[in-house]
C-alpha cells in the first residue's frame, strides 16, 4: 500500500459550520490538479457536514478519512479537477 503525502494541511478545528466547509472548498480551489490537501476538522456537525460539502464539488474527491484519539477527523482530499 502507498503511503499518500499531502501538498498542504489546512486545520479547521474550532472553526463552525458552515465557515470550514467555505474555506476548506477556498483553499481546494487555489490548489492545482493531482495536489492532494489535509483537512482536520471536529467531530460532530463538521464530520457530518465537511466531507459530503466537498464530495458534492465534482473536482474534488476525498480519498480518506479517518478518526484520531483527539477526537478530530483527517480528511485527506485529492483535486481531480
Amino acid at each position: 500500500m502507498k503511503l499518500i503525502t499531502a501538498n498542504e494541511v489546512l486545520n479547521l478545528k474550532g472553526v463552525p459550520c458552515p465557515q470550514n466547509s467555505a474555506k476548506a472548498l477556498l483553499k481546494l480551489a487555489s490548489m492545482d490538479f493531482n495536489e492532494i490537501l489535509e483537512i482536520i476538522i471536529d467531530d460532530g456537525e463538521p464530520k457530518e457536514n465537511v466531507p459530503s460539502s466537498i464530495e458534492s464539488d465534482e473536482n474534488y474527491k476525498v480519498i480518506t478519512l479517518k478518526k484520531y484519539e483527539d477526537n478530530s477527523w483527517h480528511l485527506l482530499v485529492k483535486v481531480i479537477q
